[in-house]
């Protein structure tokens, strides 16, 4: 039986994990081979102070990651044995991958990591098709099996209750000069390996328009091409809020968008109603629901795309090490 996992697993194993959603695509991650596991930190050099205060959005991005690298190594029949914050001396590593016993991989875990590749934050407007029940029901069960749940906001008045919370969190943002600083900074007008392309970023906002945007986008929308009146919004709730939520609430998050690209459904991240904490406990009163929000998705039925760069595995790998 093998004792550990190699560097060429772990290249091939973080090629998938860093296509992973992240705040600003700050991509807060780092992976290292030890003692034969694979453990993967918190990039503290790539915190957003201003957005992400925290760290909840980092931590939420190293669970999508970590979900990700959990299908990598499934579908390359090494599956992994996972604990999350391992060492108490180092907050930072969020999760350790071990070798689990070999298995085959299940036609789910296949169809997950297929869609690794293909997904992307689609910021533009979605046709107006609905989604189907039974897709509907095939996000939730991902939420589900990732230990959280998807709470579905339907209803016009629902929606627009929904709008009003996270425009006014939306509008609390804008007014602090360090959080517009900091998107403009991560606002790539050239070719980047991180950061968010002002092609990707979505048509400037206009007035009509009934959720709110990040503002990362340059571009006009085309006539007749505004926003869905009456978008799908999900909420993504973990049971706590601790850091080992968040990392629970990452994962979910990412089995969720990936199910999403199976079923040919686009994507967006809506965070302003979760970065405001007056917002976050306004928004869980209005589900009903136990539980802390993580993030909210906007889903529907959109344009193709492409995914946005990442860095080179070289600069988000270490050397392996051995622990004293």
């Amino acid at each position: 039986m093998d004792i550990g996992y190699t560097v060429e697993q772990l290249r091939a194993a973080v090629a998938d994990a860093v296509r992973a959603p992240s705040l600003h695509n700050t991509q807060p991650w780092r992976f290292r081979l030890c003692d034969g596991g694979i453990d993967l930190a918190v990039d503290p050099t790539r915190r957003l102070p201003a957005t992400d205060p925290t760290g909840w959005g980092a931590r939420l991005s190293c669970g999508a990651a970590l979900h990700n690298l959990r299908l990598a190594l499934a579908v390359a029949g090494a599956p992994a044995t996972v604990r999350l914050r391992p060492y108490p001396g180092e907050p930072d590593v969020a999760a350790r991958l071990v070798p689990d016993l070999p298995r085959r991989a299940t036609p789910t875990e296949r169809s997950l990591h297929a869609a690794v590749p293909r997904r992307f934050s689609n910021r533009a407007p979605f046709w107006p098709d609905p989604v189907p029940a039974d897709v509907r029901w095939r996000l939730g069960e991902a939420a589900r099996v990732e230990q959280c749940w998807l709470e579905l906001v339907i209803g016009a008045s629902a929606v627009s209750a929904f709008a009003e919370i996270a425009g006014s969190a939306h509008r609390v943002l804008e007014r602090d000069p360090a959080y517009r600083a900091e998107r403009t900074a991560w606002t790539r007008i050239g070719p980047a390996t991180d950061g968010v392309p002002a092609a990707a970023g979505g048509p400037r906002a206009e007035p009509q328009d009934l959720l709110p945007s990040r503002g990362f986008g340059a571009l006009d929308r085309a006539p007749g091409r505004d926003f869905e009146p009456e978008p799908l919004v999900a909420v993504l709730i973990s049971a706590g809020n601790t850091a080992t939520d968040q990392l629970v609430a990452g994962q979910a998050l990412q089995r969720v968008l990936l199910t999403a690209t199976d079923a040919g459904l686009g994507a967006s991240l809506l965070s302003q109603p979760i970065e405001v904490p007056g917002a976050r406990e306004r928004l869980r009163r209005s589900l009903g629901r136990f539980g802390t929000p993580q993030m909210v998705l906007r889903i529907g039925y959109g344009q193709p795309g492409r995914p946005t760069p990442r860095r080179p595995l070289d600069e988000v790998l270490d050397l392996p090490v051995t622990r004293p």
